[in-house]
């Protein structure tokens, strides 16, 4: 198995059968080689980002989510301008550099309530990237936040197999639609971040195998992929989470394609395992996202079931993730974390 790391480390891809072979191998040397990759390009930082969760209104029904239009029983709000600034007036004191305005495809905030918010951000934290998270949009949409202020925008593509998106998605959404939107997104300048979910309901080798070569084909900014954990009131809330070591396998194979990407240690790993984080880190991640929302509607923006950290002050947040990081010897770095191309 060796053989297929170093085959991947030096020439960033590999035949379908292969990656399906590395899938599931088992190998520490895999982490070894990742983690080398990751401290030669980024050395020792671990990026942290505000996440600010502003919505959880949703017009979607997709089949795994916990704020899908259909979830009735979803606690629904929104954060006003002033809110969410207070959010990153906070956020900016204890170090943080980037902001992550994430939520769902809420319709209430068009393009005029977005740049009105975003040019505020921008103006009062000038040294500072802001970050969208915040769906399907169209190309014009996209430039206008982008000249507003925005630099970076995530959108998972959740998975590049047409059958299986559909099998977890509504008839009105499109895979097609999903990474156009991606392709759109470079088009106007952003750092772009994709992903996709581990051992989502239906998931074979073959779709992960579809997930990897759709990554290297769009080249993106960042990556950001994550164990399924299934939500109750949902209709996929009977499932089976993703596995813990098929995600750091991940992990540690898109740090060998790509080897400066930006990919998170995300708040699912730590959910399924409370070294979750660090294992990811170990395994090749670079970034952190500690939860700069208030905490009167964190347990309202909940995608799955036992999201972690919904009761913590951003600042006992960070402290915690700062000695959790130093710990396996890394550093909680105070910086944009730009992706270096």
């Amino acid at each position: 198995m060796r053989e297929l790391i170093d085959k991947l480390e030096e020439t960033k891809t590999l035949s379908r059968n292969e990656f399906k072979k590395l899938l599931f191998c088992g190998n520490d040397y895999l982490f070894k080689r990742a983690r080398s990759v990751a401290d030669a390009v980024y050395g020792k930082n671990i990026f942290m980002r505000g996440l600010i969760e502003f919505t959880n209104h949703c017009k979607n029904d997709c089949l795994y989510c916990g704020i899908r239009a259909g979830n009735k029983k979803a606690a629904r709000y929104r954060l006003s301008k002033d809110e969410i600034l207070d959010c990153c007036k906070k956020g900016y004191a204890l170090g943080f550099r980037t902001f992550v305005l994430q939520g769902g495809e809420d319709l209430y905030y068009t393009d005029d309530v977005l740049t009105d918010i975003i040019s505020d951000i921008r103006t009062a934290y000038k040294d500072c990237a802001i970050t969208l998270s915040i769906g399907e949009r169209s190309a014009e949409s996209y430039a206008k936040l982008r000249k507003a202020g925005a630099d970076r925008y995530l959108l998972r593509h959740e998975t590049a197999n047409e059958t299986h998106y559909r099998s977890l998605h509504p008839k009105n959404m499109s895979p097609a639609n999903r990474k156009q939107c991606l392709y759109e997104l470079k088009k106007s300048g952003y750092q772009v971040g994709c992903g996709f979910m581990v051992g989502s309901p239906g998931q074979t080798p073959d779709h992960i195998v579809d997930d990897l070569l759709f990554i290297k084909e769009l080249q993106p900014h960042m990556a950001g992929i994550g164990p399924f954990i299934p939500h109750s009131d949902t209709p996929l809330g009977g499932s089976w989470a993703g596995g813990l070591r098929l995600t750091l396998n991940l992990l540690s194979i898109l740090r060998l394609m790509q080897p400066n990407l930006l990919i998170p240690a995300t708040t699912a790993l730590g959910t399924i395992d409370p070294q979750g984080r660090e294992h990811g880190i170990l395994a090749g991640a670079n970034v952190v996202m500690p939860n700069l929302s208030p905490i009167s509607v964190r347990d309202k923006y909940l995608l799955y079931d036992n999201k972690i950290c919904t009761g913590d002050e951003a600042a006992e947040c960070v402290n915690c993730m700062r000695t959790r990081i130093k710990s396996i010897g890394y550093e909680l770095t105070v910086s944009r974390g730009d992706c270096i191309f």
